[in-house]
């Protein structure tokens, strides 16, 4: 009989992440389209327009600096084009927001020293432990081994966490019962250099910018890990909560200060309405985001791009 169900490989096919990222950045969207709709309504570009449009950004979680830059790039725009609709601004604003973005935008080098430590920190709840896991997935796809190194040695049962996604990517923990995270992660490092490992992931205690003994801490560990290695840590990473909005910004700068940033990973895209937080921290203390998360899955952690980024804001 003929049937109007799917195919079974159409059922199952995935969406692509184009798709999943324009659903994963929804709630940041509809802050924008909010904006844009205004565009779309209003008869003419005037500075009341600008006004209204200024605080439509303002509620997206943008920031107020990011914001004025993006309010000073569409009033140069409409002179220099000499614009009269405001559904022209819609173009605009997109184009300045990804030229905003752009900057924060690094790919991993294609080459990479041997073994490659990377060295996590964040506030606890920020998805630290659960990105580091598919950071193993990420490595391991791309025919590369991967050592884990338990350097949180202050939260309940972390030590135990990694070790059962350890256990599930098949790869080492280097764990110690208490101890000093410093130490771990050092033997973790020696471990890794001695079996040809490629790529080192040292977690360490989520804290608060605020917590200088742990904040000190961080600093010790990044200067012990240059004594197994001494070109290392290659890369310093913070894992950032996307819900903490303007606050990332202040995050940002102070693990920054303590640790000196190479990369960003922003988690938890998929359930704020403040994504938007990523143009204030290019404007006011840029670092790269090397990778973005909007869900649970492995394959939801993906290198950021601004246009795509941006693309999924908008359409």
């Amino acid at each position: 009989m003929f049937s109007l169900r799917p195919k079974p490989s159409e059922e199952t096919d995935p969406p692509s992440w184009r798709e999943r990222l324009k659903r994963g950045l929804a709630l940041t969207g509809a802050r924008l389209k909010e904006a844009t709709s205004l565009l779309r309504l209003r008869p003419s570009i005037d500075e009341a327009l600008f006004e209204e449009l200024e605080a439509q950004l303002l509620s997206a979680d943008i920031g107020v600096h990011a914001t004025a830059h993006l309010m000073q790039a569409l009033r140069s725009a409409a002179r220099a084009k000499r614009l009269e609709a405001p559904a022209q601004l819609e173009a605009e604003l997109r184009s300045a927001l990804t030229g905003l973005l752009k900057p924060l935008e690094r790919p991993m080098p294609a080459a990479l020293p041997s073994p490659f430590v990377i060295l996590l920190a964040g506030v606890n709840g920020a998805g630290k432990t659960t990105t580091i896991a598919k950071l193993t997935r990420l490595f391991q796809s791309q025919g590369r081994t991967v050592l884990l190194a338990a350097g949180d040695t202050f939260r309940a049962a972390a030590r135990e966490q990694l070790q059962e996604w350890g256990s599930r990517h098949g790869v080492t923990v280097i764990a110690q019962q208490g101890g000093d995270a410093a130490a771990v992660i050092f033997d973790a490092v020696q471990s890794a250099r001695a079996k040809g490992i490629d790529v080192v992931l040292a977690d360490t205690a989520g804290r608060l910018p605020t917590q200088q003994h742990l904040m000190e801490e961080l600093r010790k560990v990044k200067r012990v890990i240059g004594k197994a290695d001494p070109t290392a840590p290659h890369e310093t990473w913070l894992v950032l909560d996307a819900n903490t909005g303007q606050n990332a910004v202040s995050q940002v700068k102070a693990f920054d200060a303590a640790m000196g940033l190479t990369g960003l990973i922003v988690t938890k895209l998929d359930g704020t309405a403040k994504g938007g937080a990523l143009a204030a921290i290019a404007r006011e203390h840029p670092v790269p985001v090397r990778f973005i998360g909007i869900g649970e899955k492995p394959d939801d952690l993906r290198a950021f791009e601004a246009a795509d980024f941006c693309d999924a804001l908008f359409e």
